[in-house]
């Protein structure tokens, strides 16, 4: 038999550690941010049928699978909110892969892979031949190459040039004097 001194602390035990039941602390309160915007990446195809409802230039992030600076571009300046609005809301951006072994038809023409050169045909006609990745081209509202750049560009770098040929500067200052521009802001 269980002393009676013993019973009144062991039934407090007991109701204590059945009776209450321990609760975690709320969360915080978080107000749902934004998923940060993303480039809009189309096929070249589809950016020529969009081309049909509205004009806009043309951004072309041409690129290799086994490309470490591709995918850093990719990680990097793509994935930044900003360039993904403006590039959004002022052109139309494809990828292409320059080893892509899909045939692409532009204007009647299709271009195709070329074990020759190990390029796709299209590639090389945007890059004139001159094949570095990665390299984004600009083209205008008539599909007619504005620009290839060359490089690894960077969130900021990439921000100007798009503005640059996206704003039409380029018809009205030349590089340097956008440059001594954007340093007097």
């Amino acid at each position: 038999m269980i002393n009676r001194i013993l019973l009144l602390p062991l039934l407090t035990l007991v109701f204590l550690l059945t009776g209450f039941k321990v609760q975690k602390p709320a969360a915080p309160a978080t107000t749902a941010l934004p998923a940060a915007e993303k480039i809009e990446w189309l096929t070249m195809e589809d950016a020529v049928a969009k081309m049909k409802q509205q004009r806009r230039k043309i951004v072309v992030d041409v690129y290799t699978d086994w490309c470490g600076w591709c995918k850093k571009m990719d990680k990097s300046t793509f994935a930044n909110p900003k360039v993904a609005a403006y590039v959004n809301q002022h052109l139309y951006a494809v990828k292409l892969d320059a080893e892509g072994r899909k045939p692409i038809t532009l204007n009647g023409t299709t271009y195709k892979y070329n074990p020759q050169y190990k390029a796709h045909e299209l590639a090389v006609a945007l890059l004139n031949g001159q094949m570095s990745f990665p390299s984004t081209v600009f083209l205008d509202e008539q599909m007619q190459i504005i620009t290839p750049v060359p490089g690894y560009l960077d969130a900021d770098a990439f921000s100007k040039i798009s503005r640059y040929f996206g704003d039409n500067i380029y018809k009205t200052q030349n590089w340097q004097e956008y440059e001594k521009s954007l340093k007097k802001r």
